[in-house]
């Protein structure tokens, strides 16, 4: 706390008698002969002398306080110190700085006469003192000696030996020097200090890898045939020249053998277990899936109804939407799932899922992306080949065959990758240089064609989506054309050449690889996005479309308004085509229900409408039918993936006429579309 002074008013000091009048008064003094007395020179008169320096301050300065403030703050201790923050890695200013200033400082030895150690040495004192007084009053057995021998000799008188004894004995007392602890002398010597030196080394850290695997009945069959390979090798090499390295390399190679045996035997025998814990813990389903037909469909009026087999939902893809499925074209077991967002704000990973119906619990393969995955298709020659797109605008190649935690191929920013999500990617047959290909779409208005080569992804822009509208700079005067966002796509079953494009504006485009620079066509088909656009499986001239304005539409390429309008009275997530008739399609709808049509048997209204999940909790994304099985399976937003089953009304065939067998192939399909189609164009003849 700084301390206040004040002053008082000032006088200006007396003046000082000068050298000169004290050596004249001395002077007269002597002359006289006069003795002055110590007790007089106050009387003499002084002259007071001024200093030249000396500030000639009047009586209102003079009588002026003059107030002054101590503090205890040292003027020399910096202000600005900083030190580094290891826990906030930064460097931060000191707050507190010490003021105080030492300018004297020594150690001392004193200590208190009551402490302890100040007892303990009084008490070592003492004992010393006491034992010099026993040392002092014992005689020395040399004069004891000498008195006896004294004795015998001379006989003196009794007081006369006493008094001989007694100052014999008196001695003068030894002072003890207690120790001075003021005392002291301090000796020091310097030396050279050796200079620090470091020792370091560096080193190459070990080698790590990370392994991951699944057994899969295929993947045991290799490692079989790679582990008799070996050891067929290792046979061949052998040239024994003695009896003893004979009997050493025989040795050398059973233990190897022994240990590669029991790696695959323990395969082996897990995969067997785990084949049939599945199929005890999931037997009804199996029966259901493989015999189970609803017997309730003889008495409905040719309606149908799906059965719930199995429920697949992986635990690290939680609160993951389903955003893409896919069937794998050669194993009819194998399905991929895509994981991930469509929800702008909530954007982290996704998930890259391939199961088997044979094992519900646990996926084959499985990969993680730092994006949502919104895509995915399996190659019709290479099945273990699979194109995802992502919704950063990259598109990758995982081959599942391939030991790999990540992508073969993925696209960067060099190699000519989206700027917007990419919805779409399908494979396309090979190209004239033999390369494998696939095409995508994706919102920044690019259909792109992707060439693996080599070991990398090289791209080729097919078509640029355009719209009408032009855009005019006010700044520059110039006209910008307005690009369109692509929503999905797809190529003709025959004509390699021809797609289909929809866009976020609800329109659908008819365009070919030929003609890069315009649209062969353009319908008006939706008022909000496109959803989903398929050719149909057999007819070469139909296709189906859906959007989220709740309507799935099916036309024909040649004409520009649709053929079929349905209207699910919900927002349409997914539609698709039959691989087992041409008039049998199917549809997810956000309020979890699934729609079966068939126009074979009703045009206007679905032969099946059942929910399968909550509305109010979940949704449903998407949709695809089994190439073989009479299944579907339908994704939700929750991540889970159910497997159905369809009643018998729902893939019926046309029953043969008397007397004739029963016509099945594409003919007969695209025959019954056109058809349907004839009756649509002409309604007279539906009368007839």
């Amino acid at each position: 706390m700084p301390l206040k002074t004040k002053t008082r008013s000032v006088t200006a000091p007396p003046p000082v008698p000068s050298a000169k009048a004290a050596s004249k008064k001395s002077k007269k003094d002597d002359d006289d002969g006069t003795e002055m007395g110590d007790g007089d020179d106050w009387n003499l008169g002084k002259s007071l002398i001024k200093p030249p320096d000396q500030l000639d301050l009047t009586e209102q300065e003079l009588k002026e306080e003059i107030t002054r403030v101590l503090t205890a703050d040292n003027p020399h201790a910096p202000e600005n110190i900083v030190r580094f923050s290891f826990k906030e890695r930064a460097y931060k200013q000191v707050p507190v700085i010490s003021q105080m200033a030492i300018h004297f400082a020594r150690d001392g030895n004193l200590l208190h006469k009551d402490s302890d150690e100040a007892k303990r040495q009084q008490s070592r004192g003492k004992l010393s003192e006491e034992s010099d007084a026993e040392d002092i009053s014992a005689p020395l057995p040399s004069e004891s000696a000498e008195k006896m021998d004294t004795e015998e000799e001379e006989l003196p008188d009794a007081k006369g030996a006493e008094e001989e004894e007694e100052k014999e004995v008196i001695r003068p007392r030894q002072e003890r020097k207690i120790p001075n602890q003021f005392n002291f002398s301090e000796r020091a010597s310097q030396t050279f200090n050796n200079p620090m030196r470091e020792n370091g080394c560096q080193t190459e850290p070990p080698p790590r890898a990370s392994f991951s695997s699944t057994a899969n009945q295929w993947e045991i069959f290799d490692a079989y045939e790679e582990v008799l390979a070996k050891q067929a090798m290792k046979k061949e090499k052998q040239k024994p020249h003695t009896v003893k390295k004979d009997e050493v390399s025989k040795k050398k190679i059973s233990a190897v053998e022994s240990m590669s045996d029991d790696i695959s035997r323990v395969s082996k025998v897990a995969k067997i277990v785990e084949r049939m814990v599945n199929q005890n813990s999931f037997d009804d389903i199996l029966q259901d899936f493989k015999y189970f037909e609803d017997p309730s469909d003889e008495f409905r009026d040719q309606e149908g109804t799906v059965l719930p087999l199995w429920k697949y939902f992986y635990e690290k893809a939680k609160r993951l939407a389903i955003t893409s499925m896919c069937w794998n074209p050669k194993y009819h077991d194998l399905f991929a799932v895509g994981h991930g967002s469509y929800d702008f704000m909530k954007q982290n990973r996704g998930m890259l899922l391939v199961f088997s119906l044979k094992n519900p619990t646990h996926p084959e393969y499985q990969y993680s992306s730092d994006s949502s995955v919104l895509c995915l298709d399996f190659h019709n020659m290479y099945p273990h080949l699979i194109a995802v797109g992502f919704y950063d605008g990259c598109v990758a190649v995982y081959n599942i065959m391939e030991n790999a935690t990540g992508p073969t191929y993925k696209s960067s920013p060099k190699s000519g990758k989206h700027t917007d999500p990419v919805w779409q990617v399908k494979w396309q047959k090979d190209d004239l240089d033999n390369n494998i290909n696939f095409c995508s779409v994706s919102s920044d208005g690019r259909v792109v064609s992707w060439a693996l080569i080599k070991d990398e992804i090289v791209y080729t822009d097919i078509i640029k989506l355009t719209m009408d509208g032009i855009c005019k700079d006010a700044l520059e005067n110039l006209q910008l054309q307005i690009m369109g966002c692509g929503t999905s796509f797809d190529f003709h079953k025959q004509k390699d050449n021809l797609f289909l494009v929809g866009t976020e504006e609800g329109k659908i485009h008819k365009c070919s690889k030929a003609y890069s620079s315009e649209f062969l066509d353009t319908y008006e088909a939706h008022h909000m996005a496109v959803d989903a656009l398929h050719w149909n499986t057999f007819h070469p001239e139909i296709f189906i479309s859906c959007s989220s304005d709740w309507t799935v539409k099916i036309w024909d390429h040649n004409l520009k308004n649709p053929m079929f309008t349905f209207d699910l009275n919900a927002p349409v997530g997914d539609v698709t085509w039959s691989p087992y008739s041409s008039t049998v399609f199917a549809a997810v709808t956000t309020n979890g229900k699934v729609h079966v049509f068939d126009l074979n048997v009703n045009k206007y209204e679905p032969i099946c409408e059942q929910t399968i999940v909550n509305k109010k909790r979940n949704k449903l994304t998407h949709i695809a039918f089994n190439p073989t099985y009479p299944i579907i399976m339908v994704g939700d937003e929750r991540g889970g993936v159910s497997i159905l089953k369809l009643s018998p009304n729902l893939r019926k065939q046309p029953k043969a006429k008397k007397g004739q067998e029963v016509q099945k192939g594409p003919e007969v399909e695209i025959a019954k579309m056109d058809k349907l189609l004839s009756l649509v164009r002409d309604p007279d003849m539906k009368q007839n």
